[in-house]
């Protein structure tokens, strides 16, 4: 029986990692490739497996814990989408604030499933707004050092190094990025993609399609720096409806709460990793998110609806007390809603530290060709 084609796309939070897995999808389906989709996240409710599965992709979540924490559970998704859906290719996005994949989730598949998968080249998205600021070791890049300290281990282990959001850097932001990276990581291929406008998906996806010594570099890392780096940002996961005796510009609302939500989180000096808000409304939906707090929210998926009734979710990872942001959240959202004369119908909301990594492999040295 044929391998699946088995990729998993790493990258600190904010970093684009959902929309390249969106437009990589797309790319193997215009090849006529059958392709499945894995999230993963600290909580349920997550905004992009409800944005995934609004495009039409089959998707599988693996909440609760990074796929290193629960790598049986991965194994369960990926055979469930093996049994039921065939896919030529499934395409995995671990959370963004975990690292040391390779040891803990590249090497045990390799090892222990290598007759069922064809693992890929191991490559880790870079996120300009705070990559910049912690490769120069500047000052006010909005993250502790033990925070840093993790997205610095993810570029480390990674096969190739992706450059995102090349659209929003000029020519000397980015040839100034280029060099960082090649001071800080020699010798590791590097790719520049825009995955918002889909410049460079091609290239990626040749990457990925490489044979050979990928997915090898097992990392020195200390657990007590990764461990209290993670728990240095809150997060928070909250889901509830809004109506209203009037229509709702769903696209509008979705970038007031991002917003507002930015300038107060600005306020308490807490920076934003990821901020994310989903409308969903009689199968429309739009995204908005922000990737820190000195970027401005972007509608990244326009619902263009008015209705008087949908769905939202809200995904916050920031620096900063969970307990805090969750009141924080519900306060800008009860000022929103006021805004439009909307009521909210409170559903779930999940908010807290991430727990030490406990992963169930980790190998310690190269056990799979």
């Amino acid at each position: 029986m044929k391998r699946i084609q088995f990729v998993m796309l790493g990258g600190f939070l904010g970093a684009g990692k959902t929309t390249t897995m969106s437009k990589l999808a797309a790319h193997y389906k215009f090849k006529g490739l059958n392709v499945a989709l894995v999230t993963n996240d600290q909580a349920v409710n997550l905004v992009d497996t409800n944005s995934l599965r609004s495009q039409g992709l089959t998707v599988e979540e693996v909440a609760g814990a990074c796929f290193c924490c629960k790598f049986d559970e991965l194994v369960d998704r990926v055979s469930s989408l093996e049994e039921n859906n065939r896919p030529d290719v499934i395409i995995a996005e671990p959370v963004g604030s975990c690292t040391d994949l390779v040891a803990t989730v590249v090497q045990p598949l390799k090892d222990l499933y290598g007759n069922r998968f064809d693992v890929s080249p191991y490559p880790v998205i870079f996120k300009p707004s705070h990559g910049i600021k912690i490769l120069k070791d500047e000052a006010g890049s909005g993250f502790s050092p033990k925070a840093a300290y993790i997205f610095i281990k993810q570029l480390e282990e990674a096969d190739a190094i992706v450059i995102n959001r090349i659209d929003e850097l000029n020519p000397t932001q980015l040839n100034e990025l280029l060099d960082l990276v090649a001071q800080k990581f020699p010798g590791v291929p590097v790719l520049k993609i825009s995955a918002k406008i889909g410049t460079g998906i091609e290239e990626l996806a040749v990457l990925l399609d490489q044979k050979g010594g990928f997915g090898r570099k097992i990392l020195e890392i200390d657990y007590d720096i990764y461990a209290e780096g993670e728990a240095e940002l809150g997060w928070l996961n909250s889901t509830l409806q809004l109506q209203s005796d009037k229509p709702l510009d769903v696209d509008a609302i979705l970038l007031d709460v991002i917003e507002k939500l930015r300038k107060e989180l600005v306020s308490h000096n807490a920076e934003v990793a990821h901020l994310k808000a989903i409308g969903l409304a009689d199968g429309a939906f739009g995204v908005a998110n922000l990737v820190s707090n000195g970027t401005m929210p972007e509608l990244s998926l326009s619902s263009n609806t008015k209705i008087n009734q949908f769905d939202l979710i809200i995904n916050a990872r920031v620096a900063l007390d969970p307990v805090i942001l969750e009141k924080l959240v519900g306060e800008i959202v009860s000022k929103v809603c006021n805004s439009v004369n909307a009521k909210t119908v409170l559903g779930k909301t999940q908010s807290f530290k991430p727990g030490r990594p406990v992963p169930t492999h980790r190998y310690t040295a190269i056990n799979a060709k």
